[in-house]
Protein backbone atom coordinates (compact mmCIF):
# COMPACT_ATOMS: atom_id res chain seq x y z
CA UNK A 1 0.00 0.00 0.00
CA UNK A 2 0.89 3.76 -0.42
CA UNK A 3 -0.24 7.01 -1.03
CA UNK A 4 -1.86 7.95 -4.44
CA UNK A 5 -2.34 11.50 -6.22
CA UNK A 6 -5.37 12.08 -6.89
CA UNK A 7 -7.70 14.58 -9.16
CA UNK A 8 -7.02 17.60 -7.38
CA UNK A 9 -3.23 17.38 -8.33
CA UNK A 10 -4.19 17.79 -12.27
CA UNK A 11 -2.93 20.44 -13.82
CA UNK A 12 -1.91 22.06 -10.58
CA UNK A 13 1.28 20.06 -10.34
CA UNK A 14 2.20 22.76 -7.12
CA UNK A 15 4.92 20.40 -6.22
CA UNK A 16 5.95 20.46 -2.53
CA UNK A 17 5.12 17.04 -2.44
CA UNK A 18 8.85 16.46 -4.53
CA UNK A 19 10.29 18.53 -2.02
CA UNK A 20 9.72 16.46 1.04
CA UNK A 21 9.62 13.17 0.01
CA UNK A 22 12.47 11.26 1.57
CA UNK A 23 13.03 8.62 -1.21
CA UNK A 24 12.24 10.54 -4.24
CA UNK A 25 9.29 8.12 -5.13
CA UNK A 26 7.27 10.98 -7.04
CA UNK A 27 7.96 11.68 -10.70
CA UNK A 28 5.91 14.02 -12.77
CA UNK A 29 3.64 12.99 -15.71
CA UNK A 30 1.77 14.94 -17.51
CA UNK A 31 -1.08 16.37 -16.23
CA UNK A 32 -0.54 15.66 -12.43
CA UNK A 33 2.73 14.02 -10.26
CA UNK A 34 2.50 10.37 -9.57
CA UNK A 35 3.92 8.16 -6.48
CA UNK A 36 5.79 5.21 -7.57
CA UNK A 37 4.27 2.15 -5.40
CA UNK A 38 7.38 0.26 -4.81
CA UNK A 39 9.54 3.02 -3.56
CA UNK A 40 7.04 4.69 -1.67
CA UNK A 41 7.80 3.93 2.21
CA UNK A 42 4.69 5.47 3.58
CA UNK A 43 5.83 8.43 5.35
CA UNK A 44 2.58 10.65 4.78
CA UNK A 45 5.24 13.61 4.35
CA UNK A 46 3.93 14.30 1.01
CA UNK A 47 0.24 14.38 2.20
CA UNK A 48 0.81 16.56 4.68
CA UNK A 49 3.04 19.13 2.44
CA UNK A 50 0.03 18.97 -0.75
CA UNK A 51 -1.34 22.23 -0.65
CA UNK A 52 -4.37 21.37 -2.08
CA UNK A 53 -5.24 18.38 -0.71
CA UNK A 54 -4.72 15.82 -3.78
CA UNK A 55 -2.81 12.83 -2.00
CA UNK A 56 -4.90 10.38 -0.49
CA UNK A 57 -3.64 6.91 1.14
CA UNK A 58 -4.63 4.33 -0.93
CA UNK A 59 -6.88 2.09 1.27
CA UNK A 60 -8.76 5.10 2.04
CA UNK A 61 -9.65 6.23 -1.57
CA UNK A 62 -13.29 6.89 -2.72
CA UNK A 63 -14.73 4.87 -4.92
CA UNK A 64 -14.37 7.82 -8.27
CA UNK A 65 -10.50 8.08 -7.04
CA UNK A 66 -9.59 4.54 -7.68
CA UNK A 67 -8.79 5.35 -11.72
CA UNK A 68 -5.83 7.52 -10.03
CA UNK A 69 -4.34 4.48 -8.56
CA UNK A 70 -5.22 2.77 -11.63
CA UNK A 71 -3.22 5.61 -13.84
CA UNK A 72 -0.22 5.85 -11.50
CA UNK A 73 -0.11 1.67 -12.03
CA UNK A 74 0.35 2.33 -15.46
CA UNK A 75 2.40 5.26 -15.52
CA UNK A 76 5.20 3.60 -13.50
CA UNK A 77 4.59 0.22 -15.85
CA UNK A 78 5.89 2.08 -18.84
CA UNK A 79 8.77 3.64 -16.66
Amino acid sequence: MSFVITADCIDEKAGECLEVCPVDCIEEGHDQYYINPRICIDCGACEVACPVAAIAWEDELREDEKIYLEKAIQFFKNH
